[in-house]
């Protein structure tokens, strides 16, 4: 992120507290950010979509964690945004309010730092849903989303999106098809097997990578012998 913007945001926004895990739940975590965005000798994604197969999976939950861990792993800036202009619920996790941000850019034209907020740690910031969530579906097939999510990656190192879940509207497909792949979540002893095995169907249908899966409450990529099962 540009110095100027990341000193504009500092002064404007106080920082929140971390997001409190530990233990096991932040091992696994860490091993989910490192096999995406760490691989050695690899160019790993920058702008990732986290999509559930289903709602209640958790996947707010998953994004924001996943970006807290990444930005305590490295140096570079990372922002997650709340793609989910339906039912926005990032800003949740990290208890803060939800009066300005994506939906809000998308009607005006100041850069996305004036948006943007910073979290518990420097290099972290929450672009939030925004103040509205009328014709949330046009504005996801939006010309002026594209543009911003092209600004966001020239701004920052990492992008980390939260969306719709992918039985409950095209978001994920879209902003997956935007985005460098998409980040799929699950819900141990809940997800259905033919509703994981629809959604990789309708992603590998729009050509756009699966970058992994995930067993929320258990927190860990799901293994060789249970991703071919799916």
């Amino acid at each position: 992120m540009p110095a100027a913007a990341a000193d504009a945001v500092a002064d404007n926004v106080p920082c929140t507290p971390a997001l409190d895990v530990g233990g096991p739940v932040r091992e696994e975590l860490a091993k989910l950010v490192v096999n995406l965005f760490m691989v050695p000798g690899a160019k790993g994604p920058r702008q990732v979509v986290f999509a559930g197969t289903e709602s209640g999976v958790g996947c707010s939950w998953m994004c924001a964690h996943a970006g807290e861990v990444l930005a305590s792993q490295t140096n570079k800036s990372v922002c997650v945004v709340d793609c989910n202009l339906r039912t926005p619920g990032l800003h949740q996790q990290f208890a803060i309010d939800n009066h300005f941000g994506l939906a809000d850019a998308l009607l005006q034209s100041n850069p996305a730092y004036h948006y943007v907020r910073q979290l518990s740690r420097k290099n972290l910031w929450l672009l939030s849903c925004g103040s509205t969530t009328e014709n949330w579906s046009d504005k996801v097939a939006s010309e002026g989303l594209r543009l911003r999510l092209e600004e966001l990656r020239a701004q920052f190192d990492y992008v980390l999106m939260d969306v719709a879940s992918i039985n409950t509207c095209s978001d994920g497909l879209i902003l997956g098809g935007l985005s460098d792949g998409v980040v799929l979540i699950l819900k141990a002893n809940s997800t259905r097997r033919e509703t994981a095995q629809k959604a990789l169907q309708q992603l590998k249908a729009a050509n756009i990578p699966v970058l992994g899966a995930v067993l929320n409450q258990r927190t860990f990529p799901i293994p060789d012998r249970i991703y071919d099962w799916l």
